[in-house]
């Protein structure tokens, strides 16, 4: 155990989280997602949430302030203006750690593209439908 580092975030994830760079991306998903066949290399966390995975990453890592968009979310297929729950509290999540950002909707097969492109993948237990998210790594500037 650490100080200050959630207990959910392993020693693999850690040195994902900290290998990463600025324009990184990773995403946490859920139990549906076909994350091993993704591409990158996958940390499953089968018994957690993707809303408590995404919180405690967003406890260590700050999302992209650079670009129009650093958080995505997959779109409802056959109803892309619709916001499940789980987006939601995504939204809410975001809101905590990076004031202003918002949950960016995208696509289906376009958020899979995304995630093949990704650094790696967190595989969650997470059984809500369209618990995916993606995350863009931001800086540390030298006064934070």
């Amino acid at each position: 155990m650490l100080k200050g580092i959630p207990p959910v975030l392993g020693p693999d994830l850690l040195h994902i989280l900290r290998a990463m760079g600025h324009g990184d991306e990773i995403a946490i998903v859920d139990a549906n997602y076909p994350a091993e066949a993704a591409g990158p290399a996958v940390v499953r966390l089968d018994g957690h949430s993707a809303t408590d995975i995404l919180e405690a990453i967003l406890t260590l890592m700050p999302l992209d302030d650079f670009v129009e968009d650093a958080a995505f979310g997959m779109e409802v297929v056959g109803d892309p203006h619709k916001r499940m729950p789980v987006m939601e509290e995504f939204d809410a999540i975001i809101g905590r750690y990076e004031p202003g950002m918002k949950l960016k909707l995208v696509e289906r097969f376009a958020f899979y593209e995304k995630v093949h492109d990704a650094f790696a993948i967190v595989q969650t237990g997470e059984r809500r439908l369209y618990g995916n998210v993606l995350l863009k790594k931001g800086i540390i500037r030298p006064n934070a």
